[in-house]
């Protein structure tokens, strides 16, 4: 994909609607979700045990081991919406390769 074709979209807004059918698929969608994320979390937590010894021996991060973590950080924070009862557009089953920005208010 392209610059000129990626658009940004905020996870986390209101909507109004909601459609009933879709609180019982959300369940068991849900339910894989949590699936990937357990081990993918379990995954995850191993990477950042190792990652303190990385940074105790060599006194630097493992790029590698940095990036696993983040995709695991944005996978968790791209599904909150919909496992939150947020939103009725599904996220992906499987991680995809997502951005988190944080936006600065400008000082008053």
């Amino acid at each position: 994909m392209s610059d000129t074709e990626k658009t940004m979209s905020q996870l986390f807004t209101f909507e109004h609607k909601a459609r009933r059918w879709e609180l019982l698929v959300r369940i068991f969608y849900s339910i894989a979700i949590a699936i990937v994320l357990i081990i993918y979390g379990f995954i995850a937590g191993i990477l950042m045990f190792i990652q303190w010894f990385v940074i105790l021996v060599l006194g630097r991060r493992s790029e590698g081991i940095s990036n696993f973590i983040r995709g695991y950080l944005e996978y968790y924070v791209h599904v909150l919406s919909y496992t939150s009862w947020m939103t009725d557009k599904r996220p992906g089953i499987m991680p995809k390769s997502v951005k988190i920005f944080e936006e600065q208010a400008p000082d008053q």
